[in-house]
């Protein structure tokens, strides 16, 4: 256990909006952790109406003398406001970041200390995430729907995560300094029942910018708990949707702009040839995944619109 005015080795980022239940279990995974008494725990409610405060609290009384644990509330709502509360509020060095439905493995609290420590060049890392279906797995759900659904398994070998591919959220961990020049954009991530997203490839493509090393290690493992509610093709679609939103959001200038532009055209005529492809195969999945690549289409249109609007009238 971590003594008065000592350093943590790692400072742990869960923030949580309305989802007590699951947050509770959550928090009793941590307790099993190698390594746990080296590190600090942060949960940032992000203005929950639900039992968050108490079920935190409560943990925090119980286990007071084994866990390193404090509550932020963060009054502005948004999946970036809250993580950027936590990480001001970090004293480590090392920062990892833990959904308030993902369960981690034993091993997942030193397999990050250990490896970030021992390799200077890695900026940042992160690992496997599996799912726990509440209803099971849809036959639709093929594995291009896997990352939206924040499933991800490269392998067993640690290595580079490979081209556009970086940590889910659920389960990431980065050093202090990726954010010495600014902390997530508070234009981009969820705000509560909003689906917008494109923080993370924000930061992870501004790391890849600099030239830095993104270790993927499969030993840095949570299971991360997917509801019934999200298991519906209307679902699947709002979260494309919004995917384009995030991506025209993520994009400034006149140069982005006109690179989102040619990205769009071409993802526009891909969508056509697969849609043939997929009407000859007969795939479910393949037939949904061409519409909600659409629907993405179709958001990224919508914001550009209105962006022009908005610059057409000053």
């Amino acid at each position: 256990m971590l003594e008065q005015g000592d350093v943590p080795r790692l400072s742990i980022i869960i923030c949580t909006y309305n989802r007590a239940g699951l947050l509770s279990k959550t928090l009793d995974s941590l307790l099993g952790l190698e390594m746990l008494d080296e590190a600090e725990v942060i949960v940032v409610d992000n203005r929950s109406t639900d039992d968050t405060a108490f079920v935190v609290k409560r943990f925090m009384d119980k286990y007071e003398n084994m866990i390193q644990m404090r509550y932020l509330l963060e009054p502005v709502q948004g999946l970036s406001a809250a993580r950027n509360s936590g990480i001001l509020a970090a004293k480590s060095t090392l920062i990892a970041f833990l959904d308030d439905d993902a369960l981690p493995v034993r091993t997942w609290v030193s397999t990050i200390v250990n490896t970030m420590e021992s390799k200077p060049a890695v900026m940042a890392m992160g690992g496997k995430v599996a799912p726990i279906f509440e209803n099971g797995r849809p036959e639709w759900l093929i594995k291009p729907f896997e990352f939206p659904y924040t499933i991800m398994d490269l392998g067993n070998r640690i290595k580079e995560y490979p081209g556009k591919f970086h940590p889910c959220g659920a389960n990431m961990a980065m050093r202090r300094e990726v954010f010495n020049l600014s902390l997530f954009p508070l234009e981009l991530g969820r705000k509560g029942e909003s689906l917008l997203s494109g923080e993370e490839t924000w930061l992870f493509g501004r790391i890849r910018k600099e030239g830095q090393s993104i270790l993927y290690h499969p030993q840095m493992a949570v299971d991360h708990f997917v509801p019934a509610s999200r298991l519906t093709e209307n679902w699947i679609m709002k979260r494309y949707y919004s995917q384009g939103l995030s991506n025209a959001l993520g994009s400034s200038g006149p140069m982005g702009t006109l690179l989102l532009w040619g990205k769009t055209g071409a993802k526009l005529l891909y969508i056509a040839v697969d849609s043939v492809l997929s009407a000859i195969s007969g795939s479910q999945g393949r037939k949904l995944l061409n519409k909600c690549r659409l629907e993405s289409v179709r958001g990224t249109l919508h914001m550009l619109r209105n962006r022009n609007r908005e610059s057409a009238t000053g």
